[in-house]
């Protein structure tokens, strides 16, 4: 286990977000004059399997990135959806695109989306809203495990799939569909972060007491095991039902929901899991805005991953500057889901109101 070590910042203009207690991850920074790294663009046109028809695949929000470090530079997969008239959020086609980097300043975008519904065996689940909200690790033999949300307009279902090179992948399919005779594949599950470890200056996926864990799911935060990263269990209390290790606290920033981030990383201080908070007004933070997501932090045991620790009592990254602050999602979101660390710096990256993709570094 490798312990985290802070590094030098570059001088920004922007203040440091919040660090408020020892264990966490940061502080991370906004660059001086911050924009989005990735934005909607309608320049780019690609066949659709689905419709058989040609669409602007990106043309109305990019959002919701994971990110991984591959061949000497950062990847990053981001959910895109099409403008398809006044439809509200969840009535669009995701499909997830790619922007690679060299520097962590400057990202080349693919042209056409990498991962996408198509005529496969995961036609039933992912037809025709599309693949969403990836995260992504690697384990130390390279092989490449994306977690995502399958949403067939019925039931949003958490599903894995896994590649050696990032161009071809192998879905797996929803990942709760055999488990007990599928009790839970007709219920809403989403954000399955994987935890990870810094392993000879990379971010691989961790074993701990010789199984993979996965916190997963909203408005709770419940938790997962597996031998193979592809075939899950979900933790079940004694009465048979999911076991939710982090909740929603009235009177805080995350007094509405809770979601599971980046995938975790697992510290000398315990497992520091990256997650995602929604604020009601009337019971949480009144200075917030109501439905506004911000980030917090959480420390779990690093032997026990159920048990919580410690907990941010203030949100370390939130909706500040303007497109940050408007977009698809009017209320406001910084939606934590990428982390990696590349040439001896740390990248978190966020969707902006279900719009586009920013960066923060630490």
């Amino acid at each position: 286990m490798i312990k985290i070590s802070t590094f030098l910042l570059l001088l920004v203009s922007f203040p440091s977000l919040a660090q408020e207690k020892p264990w966490m991850l940061g502080p991370f920074e906004r660059a001086e004059y911050a924009q989005p790294i990735i934005a909607p663009t309608d320049q780019t046109s690609w066949q659709d399997p689905m419709s058989r028809k040609a669409v602007k695949w990106e043309s109305m929000a990019t959002f919701n990135p994971a990110a991984i470090v591959k061949d000497g530079k950062i990847h990053v997969l981001y959910r895109a959806e099409e403008k398809l008239g006044e439809l509200e959020i969840g009535g669009h086609t995701s499909r997830l695109g790619l922007a690679v980097s060299e520097d962590g300043v400057n990202y080349a975008r693919m042209k056409e989306p990498v991962f996408f519904p198509t005529d496969d065996n995961q036609k039933e689940f992912e037809w025709t809203g599309g693949t969403e909200d990836p995260r992504i690790v690697e384990t130390q033999d390279g092989l490449y495990v994306l977690t995502y949300t399958q949403w067939n307009r019925e039931f949003p279902r958490l599903a894995v799939a896994t590649s050696m090179n990032m161009k071809t992948w192998e879905k797996h399919g929803p990942i709760f569909k055999d488990f007990k005779e599928g009790k839970y594949h007709n219920q809403e599950t989403k954000s399955g972060a994987i935890v990870t470890e810094l392993r000879d200056g990379k971010l691989v996926a961790a074993k701990i007491k010789g199984k993979y864990w996965m916190y997963f799911g909203v408005p709770h935060i419940w938790l997962a095991t597996s031998d193979d990263l592809i075939h899950w269990e979900p933790l079940e209390t004694i009465d048979g039902n999911l076991a939710p290790v982090l909740s929603p606290r009235l009177g805080f920033f995350d007094s509405w929901l809770v979601e599971a981030g980046p995938p975790p990383v697992l510290t000398k201080d315990g497992i520091v899991v990256l997650y995602n908070a929604g604020n009601q007004q009337s019971l949480g933070v009144k200075d917030l805005g109501n439905r506004l997501y911000t980030g917090g932090q959480a420390l779990f045991d690093k032997n026990e991953p159920w048990k919580l620790l410690d907990r941010t009592d203030k949100p370390f990254i939130k909706p500040e500057l303007p497109f940050e602050k408007s977009g698809q999602y009017v209320d406001g979101t910084t939606f934590v889901e990428g982390l990696v660390y590349f040439k001896e710096r740390w990248y978190l990256y966020y969707g902006t109101a279900d719009s586009m993709v920013g960066v923060v570094t630490w």
